[in-house]
């Protein structure tokens, strides 16, 4: 019989395990530093997140009672120190440290700097797509901004001749990494300008943060935006990026990634060439088979063999196009015929002094209409007009006060006179009736 008492629950040797943590007086007072990563705020406050660097990670936990006397935000990537305490998570069964205090490593510094530019940056367009330039097919020279020592040049060289040595290679050696290196590596962008390449690799191997800050820097970014040449970003590792990745025309994630993103591999450019050539010479002869059909289709046609027939056919056609032609002519000139025996035989031709009189009786019809509504007429039949001193006519008394000026106009001339009474008719009228 199998005896259960000498088994464990996990409960058990989880509250073991923890006891032999917490009585561990090396574990009480731990001092670490690393990289925050898998950041998480939880709405009670508490801080969740891992502590890492380059090959191992422990879960962290800081309660919100530690996290109110942080003086900086955490965030993914950031370098810290943290003291606090390591201890067992019965539940899981995982150690993990909780917090205590956390500052900001000097590292963390840089990264936070890093994602502020790189927000600046990209707002203002410089990793915008539409600013990034093809990366030609076939370059015959390319320029190298890096160390003159070291792996990545080596890696760039021994790849572009390997894939492609017929391509021109040009070294712009500089500094990679140090204070000055920001400024160095300026200077052979700016430098490569003058030359006529087709591609220019800008970059360095593998490193710290602070190894490949110089490629972080604005001054850096600045220069491959305004470079005229198609530019391929070659720092670090895969999983570096740097400012220059973003703004540079392509990324390469390692110094002969960029090499084989440069140039094509010859061998398979061959290949190519040799597809090329064998369907080049599938479409001529198919083309030739084609036009040897159309040709025999030709001979054998009713025209080739009898072209009088068309000659016969297109004569018939052109003089029946002939005879229309002339129909066409002869109706024309007989309708003008037409028109101009009308014209000699029309009764205005052969009488124009009665049409004269017609126009003259015409005439003086309406000028003894007009000589009806002249004003000249009805002065004549002794009636007047009357105006006042601006020549205006007057046509009501209303208009008119005692001792006004006014103007008589006759058949014959004006007479000027003066208001000495204005006999309102209407207006007496109304005051007899109004009597009655």
């Amino acid at each position: 019989m199998n005896n259960s008492n000498k088994y464990l629950t996990v409960s058990v040797i989880n509250r073991y395990l923890k006891n032999q943590f917490d009585r561990n007086e090396h574990l009480r007072t731990v001092f670490l530093k690393g990289e925050i990563s898998n950041f998480k705020g939880h709405t009670t406050g508490h801080l969740y997140f891992s502590l890492k660097d380059e090959n191992s990670r422990i879960s962290a936990i800081m309660f919100s009672s530690y996290a109110k006397k942080l003086n900086f935000v955490p965030v993914d990537g950031a370098k810290v120190l943290v003291t606090g305490r390591i201890s067992v998570y019965e539940a899981t069964g995982s150690y993990q440290i909780y917090v205590e205090d956390m500052q900001e490593d000097g590292l963390g510094n840089l990264y936070l700097a890093y994602e502020k530019l790189k927000a600046d940056l990209e707002k203002q367009g410089l990793f915008d797509k539409k600013y990034k330039k093809p990366i030609p097919r076939y370059p015959n020279r390319i320029g190298i901004v890096t160390a003159k020592t070291g792996a990545a040049i080596k890696d760039i060289i021994s790849t572009i001749k390997r894939r492609y040595p017929i391509c021109e290679t040009y070294l712009f050696p500089c500094l990679v990494q140090g204070e000055y290196a920001a400024c160095d590596i300026v200077s052979k962008i700016n430098q490569a300008q003058a030359y006529n390449l087709d591609v220019l690799i800008v970059g360095r191997g593998g490193g710290s943060i602070e190894d490949l800050w110089a490629f972080n820097e604005e001054i850096v970014a600045r220069a491959i935006f305004n470079s005229k040449i198609p530019i391929i970003s070659a720092v670090g590792h895969e999983i570096d990026f740097t400012i220059a990745d973003f703004v540079a025309d392509l990324r390469a994630p390692t110094p002969t990634g960029a090499a084989e993103l440069a140039v094509p591999n010859l061998s398979d450019l061959i290949t190519y060439l040799e597809q090329l050539k064998i369907r080049s010479k599938e479409a001529i002869q198919k083309n030739i088979n084609y036009q040897r059909l159309v040709l025999d289709s030709l001979k054998g046609s009713f025209v080739i063999k009898s072209p009088m027939i068309m000659y016969d056919n297109k004569k018939q056609k052109l003089d029946v196009i002939i005879d229309k032609l002339s129909n066409l002519v002869t109706n024309k000139l007989d309708n003008y015929h037409k028109k101009i025996d009308y014209l000699k035989n029309s009764y205005i031709l052969n009488n124009p002094k009665l049409l004269y009189k017609e126009k003259i009786t015409y005439l003086n019809s309406l000028i003894e209409k007009l000589e009806l509504v002249s004003p000249i007429h009805v002065l004549k039949r002794g009636y007047s007009i009357t105006l006042d001193t601006n020549d205006k006519i007057l046509n009501s008394v209303t208009k008119l006060k005692k001792n006004d000026d006014i103007k008589i106009q006759l058949i014959d001339g004006k007479i000027d006179a003066k208001i000495i009474n204005i006999v309102e008719e209407k207006r007496n009228e109304q005051r007899k009736r109004d009597k009655i």
